[in-house]
């Protein structure tokens, strides 16, 4: 049957509401975008299920000389922001087919820790498969690699998945109030998430991966939504121009 695994152990520990992810039927994982890894940690939170996830990225992804091949094999579904009708239908294909799809309806990583405004296609597309949305929580992976610092590969960085109880679309529910509810889930869990995480930082500048409210330097989610507009106007700050020996490392390691 599509979507599904023979058992396999998992090693994400600090997982919570597994059991939420159906063991057979389509459904979406909706989640909050705080790393690049996020779409692994959350593949993890649905293995203990024997469900495989096929998560919705930007085409460009596919294309990536090393990341492609392996968001080819996994099935995972490009999308193309120019074109985005093409991936909404496959993606509600895929969940009348029983499959799992998972989705960050921030579209983004968000650089303020909390959550974004949700964009309206993981609603629209429960309404039209008629599946649950699944809400989640994934904390801790940002320490490790997000937007805006280096990425800092390292053992004993806590990791966090929490998914909540299914949020079924009521008969003649309206997608604005399906991505309310949902939201609001999602909010509520990575509050408990970011609560319960059992590292604290280590000093006055490790502070930058704690949102504001909990006490930490990230930007504020209005600082954060002014950078975001000034980058895709392509107002941000340029990036560093490469050395001739980083260039040639690049080549090297494509090769």
């Amino acid at each position: 049957m599509p979507g599904r695994l023979p058992p396999v152990p998992l090693p994400l520990r600090r997982l919570r509401g597994a059991q939420h992810v159906p063991a057979s039927g389509g459904a979406i994982i909706c989640s909050n975008h705080v790393s690049f890894f996020d779409f692994t940690f959350l593949g993890l939170g649905a293995i203990s299920q024997h469900r495989l996830v096929r998560f919705m990225a930007k085409s460009a992804v596919f294309g990536h000389w090393f990341a492609g091949p392996f968001m080819r094999a996994m099935k995972h579904i490009p999308v193309d922001r120019k074109a985005g009708a093409a991936a909404f239908e496959s993606a509600v294909r895929a969940l009348k087919d029983g499959e799992v799809v998972g989705v960050f309806p921030e579209a983004t990583i968000s650089r303020s820790f909390t959550v974004k405004d949700l964009k309206a296609g993981a609603a629209r597309m429960a309404i039209d498969a008629n599946v649950p949305i699944i809400p989640a929580a994934v904390w801790g992976g940002h320490r490790v690699a997000t937007k805006g610092h280096k990425v800092q590969l390292r053992r004993g960085v806590p990791v966090m998945v929490f998914l909540g109880e299914p949020i079924v679309p009521e008969p003649g529910e309206k997608v604005q109030p399906l991505l309310r509810r949902t939201r609001a889930a999602m909010e509520a869990l990575l509050d408990e998430a970011q609560r319960a995480y059992p590292d604290q930082p280590a000093g006055p500048e490790d502070t930058w991966w704690l949102p504001v409210h909990l006490g930490g330097t990230a930007p504020t989610p209005e600082e954060a939504a002014v950078a975001d507009s000034a980058r895709a106007a392509g107002e941000g700050p340029k990036p560093a121009k490469k050395t001739l020996v980083q260039r040639v490392g690049v080549l090297l390691r494509r090769r």
